[in-house]
């Protein structure tokens, strides 16, 4: 195998990019090194981009029939496209919280389990009857285009509480912190911004929700882990669904 260089070239972090972040085909990379993956991170918002224009598809097909066609159509794409992948961080930590009972250790230990407790399971389940409801309001509402955005948001903001926050326990939530992207972000957050003043305006409130995460963070835990990650995208997911059913 040949050997990595110390920084991927842009293909090559954009397809990393897809690759953990969804579940589409993509040309497999011959060489990989850990650090690629805060390299990739310059592309989250984008990749977000793509899956709220596949979201806004299968809600606006869904919507030629019936308004809970349209958010079960969104709902079933949102998570077979994403794989599950940060519902499964709502459910881990969701366990780790409950199971907790105020001990770093034992929080760190449930947080490391794969299986799946009763308040993981509640949590998948709030989360995807709070994601099915709001899809369907909005399905009915002035401002399905705002769908397109809401992705791409949620993993701006996972990037930026990545690279501000200290982190728990070695894993994916650390590498993204490694060489932090500041311009990308920047830039991101500035293209998100025009698109959200254009197509939903609402929208241009969606930082608070992504501070929220971080303060509850901050506070709650003094830090995060790739799980804590996942978790604040599925949150900030439904913050910004009911955020766009303002009428503004």
């Amino acid at each position: 195998m040949n050997e990595a260089p110390a920084s991927p070239r842009w293909w090559q972090s954009l397809i990393l990019a897809v690759q953990f972040l969804t579940r589409l085909p993509t040309p497999q990379l011959k060489v990989f090194r850990a650090e690629w993956l805060a390299h990739s991170a310059r592309w989250f918002a984008l990749v977000g981009l793509l899956l709220g224009a596949l979201l806004w598809g299968a809600v606006w097909l869904g919507l030629r029939h019936d308004p809970w066609l349209a958010a079960l159509a969104g709902l079933l794409l949102w998570v077979g496209v994403t794989g599950g992948l940060h519902l499964d961080g709502l459910a881990d930590l969701s366990d780790a919280l409950g199971a907790a009972h105020r001990s770093r250790e034992r929080f760190l230990a449930v947080l490391k389990d794969p299986h799946v407790g009763s308040f993981g399971v509640i949590a998948l389940a709030t989360a995807l009857i709070s994601k099915t409801l709001l899809l369907m309001l909005n399905a009915s509402g002035p401002h399905l285009a705002g769908l397109l955005l809401i992705p791409a948001w949620a993993r701006l903001f996972a990037v930026s509480w990545s690279a501000t926050l200290p982190s728990l326990a070695p894993g994916s939530g650390e590498r993204f912190a490694w060489q932090p992207q500041w311009f990308a972000q920047a830039v991101s957050a500035m293209a998100l911004a025009g698109l959200s003043a254009w197509l939903a305006p609402a929208l241009l409130l969606a930082p608070l929700a992504g501070l929220f995460w971080w303060g509850w963070l901050k506070r709650k835990l003094g830090g995060m882990t790739g799980d804590c990650l996942g978790a604040g995208i599925e949150v900030c997911e439904i913050l910004l669904l009911a955020l766009l059913l303002l009428p503004v």
